[in-house]
């Protein structure tokens, strides 16, 4: 059997995993879709409070964080523009979106994460992908010896592969399959890895002088400054019981908690709390 023959698998049936599987099922290889648990997706039903936040209404390159090359991130933004984006979400998904403007970001009209999740994994089968849930993955031997990739199931039979896609999560929500099996895969093949650290998180307070506050919430702007420029968010921002919360601070939450792990230096953030509008 050769390549050809051979299907590109896909482990791991969240947001990357399923839109790899619809492209690749489009080039017109046969594409199997792995996802341990019994429906996949489950961080799309948890995220943006359970209505999915899909797309920004702009893209500014300014905005996203990167530690390689920023020129290669201007490319990967403009590789696909959000027009296009925006197109295949609602003509092909088959999602409509809505703008939410305090927030500047496109939701699903319905307000229901599940249409967007329902909606790809649709779209994956339609592409003519497979979709296989409730099996795990525990390993890939990558080819040797004229054999293809192996990918290595649980309780079954080894599945040949012409090629794998490794989209299963980071570390974020082990509930949801992001307990960091698929970094583990990734680093016996003998792959580098960038040091993982929390992002998108509320940052806590020692002490939480301002615990008094807890459920207070406004606009404010929320800026990071770093050695060349500053990182800046502009929206919500909530007082917690331990610290602080809200969209702009998760924004720049991954400054902060990175520079914890650096020696004699903490990342300063600074709070506007008013003239937003001067």
């Amino acid at each position: 059997m050769t390549d050809a023959d051979l299907p590109i698998v896909v482990v791991g049936a969240g947001a990357a995993g399923t839109m790899a599987a619809i492209f690749a099922a489009r080039s017109g290889r046969r594409t199997l879709l792995v996802e341990r648990t019994r429906d996949g997706g489950r961080k799309i039903l948890i995220s943006g409070g359970g209505r999915c936040n899909v797309l920004p209404s702009r893209v500014e390159a300014g905005r996203y964080f990167s530690e390689s090359s920023r020129n290669s991130m201007k490319k990967m933004l403009l590789s696909w523009p959000l027009e296009e984006q925006r197109r295949f979400f609602e003509d092909d998904v088959g999602v409509r979106l809505a703008l939410e403007p305090e927030t500047g970001k496109l939701f699903p009209a319905s307000n229901r994460a599940r249409d967007v999740r329902d909606g790809l994994l649709e779209l994956a089968r339609r592409s003519g992908a497979e979709t296989v849930f409730g099996t795990c993955v525990v390993g890939l031997r990558p080819p040797s010896g004229g054999e293809p990739w192996k990918v290595l199931v649980e309780g079954a039979a080894d599945v040949d592969a012409a090629a794998v896609v490794v989209a299963t999560g980071g570390l974020s929500v082990p509930a949801t399959g992001s307990d960091g099996t698929g970094m583990r895969m990734v680093r016996q093949l003998g792959h580098g890895m960038h040091e993982t650290y929390a992002a998108l998180t509320p940052l806590t307070a020692d002490p939480p002088v301002h615990a008094p506050l807890a459920g207070i919430s406004l606009q404010v702007a929320v800026e990071a400054p770093l050695a060349k420029g500053s990182l800046r968010a502009e929206g919500g921002f909530l007082f917690t019981h331990r610290g602080y919360s809200g969209p702009t601070v998760l924004d720049v939450s991954h400054l902060a908690v990175r520079s914890t792990r650096e020696p004699g230096r903490r990342q300063p953030v600074l709070v506007q709390w008013t003239g937003l509008d001067a």
